[in-house]
């Protein structure tokens, strides 16, 4: 049994902990969480508003309406708001929104498509409960869009946006990025550059103990293998090879065998086709073949994605599974092609620095710690794309909720004020000081 001595001191070292855990919120800070409660069923009101929106990536009309919700709302922030048309590169386009300021520059993210076409079946906002919802992209990612404008609400509210110079980005086609992938992400990489911080509100891994300093970029692979035709009683032999289809599997085998064990990198063909004849599409992920048992296959394609935490791993991986395809078996030959995707989010010092902010405002308003998710955990997304501008950078701070990209997509709206109060208090907090 522990003592009455043991237990006085035991409670009075807890009570020290959670002095140092958490500090009272300055007056300013108190405002600003004031005004999001109080307007929490206006943000929960925009949120139905906004996913009862089409705006599958690829209903143009859809992805230009929620943009217009959203310029109205930094319209009258005082924001100085641009619709970039995306005909350039066959989507809808991004909004851009600026605001100037005394203070640090900050770039905050977001997106205004989902992956829910105009033919899906998921098209509403539907209340499950007091406490949670479904809706198609409720929580990737337009309930971050909505803890962006009610995050700058407040600090307004309070006289504290003032203080800082903030560029917003919401990009019409996060979900499926148009063509060139470059002159797409121009804009956002353009409005990056010069900026002090970038946060992405995206979902994240949908819990809020965590937060993304870290994502893999994706790249995209297709490997094309043409053997010797012949009957399937001389396959092996020395003026023959092996064919097709057997040189492909050494291929997809010495890959495994040689990278799986690397950290952080997966590569995973997704499809494959072979036989005497065949044919690929590879915007469909689509393809057909011809063969019979007993003739050697002439022709084989595989394609698939690579995964990596930096462009170093990157380049290495490739060269390693160029390698790979260099040493061919006897009368095959191979090739393979890489297609780069979303850039890598590299872990770094300034990430770090801005996630203990994030995570000291979390503690201080009384909603715990925050940590760092394992980037094995955090897909690819557009905050990426401004590593290269940008030396503190954090995303995954959206609405959480769970089973995003499907049709049980849900939010917990328990979270919407408390994600709105951790973006709000951590922008105030860098308005008065980065960090060092």
């Amino acid at each position: 049994m522990i003592s009455r001595r043991r237990l006085l001191a035991l409670s009075i070292g807890a009570i020290a902990a959670l002095g140092l855990m958490a500090a009272p919120l300055q007056t300013t800070e108190r405002e600003i969480v004031r005004s999001i409660d109080a307007h929490n069923a206006d943000a929960v009101a925009l949120l139905e508003r906004v996913v009862n929106i089409n705006s599958g990536t690829q209903n143009l009309a859809g992805v230009r309406e929620v943009g217009k919700v959203f310029r109205a709302e930094l319209d009258a922030l005082g924001f100085a708001t641009q619709w970039i048309d995306g005909t350039p590169w066959h989507r809808a386009g991004h909004l851009v929104a600026t605001r100037q300021g005394s203070g640090p520059k900050v770039l905050l993210i977001g997106h205004l498509d989902t992956v829910f076409e105009r033919d899906s079946p998921f098209q509403k906002f539907q209340r499950v409960d007091a406490r949670t919802a479904k809706g198609p992209g409720v929580i990737d990612m337009k309930g971050g869009d909505v803890i962006i404008v009610f995050a700058l609400k407040a600090l307004e509210a309070a006289g504290a946006l003032k203080a800082l110079d903030v560029t917003v980005v919401m990009t019409g086609d996060e979900e499926d990025p148009g063509e060139l992938q470059s002159r797409a992400r121009a804009p956002l990489i353009a409005a990056a550059k010069g900026r002090d911080v970038a946060i992405g509100f995206e979902d994240g891994p949908g819990d809020p103990e965590y937060a993304v300093t870290a994502r893999r970029g994706t790249a995209g692979w297709e490997l094309r293998v043409k053997g010797m035709p012949a009957h399937s009683s001389q396959v092996f032999r020395p003026d023959i090879g092996p064919g097709a289809i057997y040189e492909a599997a050494r291929i997809l085998n010495a890959f495994r065998e040689k990278l799986s064990r690397e950290e952080h990198l997966t590569f995973n063909p997704g499809t494959i086709v072979g036989g005497t004849s065949v044919s690929f599409d590879a915007a469909q992920a689509r393809g057909s073949a011809f063969g019979k048992t007993n003739v050697v296959a002439e022709h084989t394609i595989v394609s698939g994605d690579l995964r990596t935490l930096s462009k170093a791993q990157l380049d290495q991986a490739k060269k390693s599974m160029q390698e790979i395809v260099s040493a061919g078996l006897p009368h095959t030959q191979a090739a393979i092609t890489f297609d780069d995707g979303y850039p890598a989010l590299a872990p770094t010092e300034g990430n770090a620095k801005l996630l203990a902010v994030y995570d000291r405002a979390s503690q201080d308003l009384g909603f715990g710690a925050v940590r760092a998710v394992s980037p094995d955990k955090a897909g690819a997304a557009d905050v990426s794309f401004v590593a290269g501008e940008v030396k503190m950078i954090i995303d995954g701070v959206g609405l959480m909720g769970h089973d995003d990209h499907t049709a049980g997509e849900t939010a917990d709206l328990s979270t919407l004020p408390s994600q709105t109060k951790r973006a709000a208090i951590t922008l105030y907090r860098l308005s008065t000081g980065l960090p060092r």
